[in-house]
């Protein structure tokens, strides 16, 4: 005997339809409830907004907030819970920072959302004061690291990569979208010098900018020697233009960023500098766990993922225009990516 459903009885299928999608609408709001909890104590806001454009360690935090060690990891615990910042291993130390969202979903939005409503919150002057002291304190060592091991640093490098094996790339990345050889050209970070033999030949209006007095010495000392003399090398960092008012058609950062106090905001830095449709390259290191480079090569953070690149450049108003990867023997990766402020 065959058994005919009628509209007196139930279907199966369309039961269990409702019933899942009731369960993900709970779900839902039970995702935004979690996440909205957590911003319900001022002191957890302020930590958000801290992490906007950077991101710091539990000590730090309970620096720049004058607090308990015990207190402060909690609430980073409750942020973790709710989505709101992840831990970030480098080396010996964690750092935390918002989230790198991969996946664009309702997680993605309600994050995006209640992070734009932060941002338009100011900080208190104090706070903002105590941030800037932790970047200067990270300046300062790693100024004092070049300082100290100019003479070793290339061979060092070289345990990682050598110039060759990115600049070419490097260079063709920013020509490509910066052909007139009138453009002026800002170098953050020369060290000593070897990728203005590129730059210079092509370009007109060269100028570098190096935080390191012993690596702008190696960079005269190589301009001398190559009969260069179109180039303007500068003691201070990417601020420095922005105080003189001064505008450049490209930027270009090679395997620098990694050992910036706040890599973060130099997008920020780069976006006020340059013209509209401004190039901005950037070449640095993929993520990885090799931590000796920290000890042997002044290294900051242990390179990055690329989303992190991605997400901070959107951030500061540019669009990716092209990127690319390359490969090393010993387990690095060098990633190159090509950035057009909007």
């Amino acid at each position: 005997m065959i058994e005919i459903d009628t509209p007196s009885k139930p279907n199966s299928f369309a039961s269990e339809a409702l019933v899942s999608k009731h369960e993900l609408a709970s779900n839902q709001v039970d995702l935004v409830a979690q996440k909205l909890k957590a911003c319900g104590e001022g002191l957890r806001v302020q930590i958000l907004q801290c992490l906007r454009s950077d991101a710091f360690g539990v000590l730090e935090l309970t620096q720049i907030f004058d607090t308990k060690q015990s207190g402060m990891s909690h609430h980073l615990k409750v942020l973790s819970k709710a989505g709101l910042v992840e831990a970030q291993r480098e080396g010996n130390s964690i750092f935390y920072r918002r989230p790198v969202q991969r996946q664009r979903g309702l997680d993605f939005l309600v994050a995006t959302q209640l992070f734009a409503i932060l941002d338009v919150l100011p900080l208190p002057p104090d706070i903002e004061r105590q941030m800037r002291v932790i970047r200067e304190q990270r300046a300062i060592q790693s100024q004092a690291f070049f300082n100290k091991n100019t003479d070793l640093f290339a061979a060092q490098q070289e345990l990682i990569c050598n110039h060759e094996q990115y600049a070419q790339t490097s260079f063709d990345l920013l020509k490509a979208s910066l052909a007139d050889a009138k453009s002026r050209v800002l170098e953050i970070g020369p060290g000593e010098g070897h990728f203005l033999k590129l730059l210079a030949p092509y370009y007109k209006h060269v100028v570098a900018v190096d935080t390191s007095a012993q690596m702008l010495v190696k960079s005269k000392a190589l301009c001398k020697a190559e009969s260069i003399r179109n180039v303007e090398l500068i003691l201070g960092e990417a601020t420095t233009f922005s105080e003189k008012k001064q505008h450049f058609d490209g930027i270009i950062m090679n395997m620098v960023l990694h050992h910036v106090p706040a890599p973060a905001r130099i997008f920020n830095d780069c976006a006020k500098l340059l013209h509209k449709d401004g190039v901005l390259v950037i070449c640095d290191l993929s993520r990885h766990d090799q931590e000796w480079t920290k000890e042997n090569c002044g290294d900051a953070w242990l390179g990055f993922e690329t989303e992190e690149l991605s997400t901070w450049a959107e951030a500061a108003n540019f669009h990716e225009d092209e990127s690319v990867f390359i490969g090393l023997r010993n387990g690095f990766q060098i990633q190159l990516h090509r950035f057009i402020k909007r």
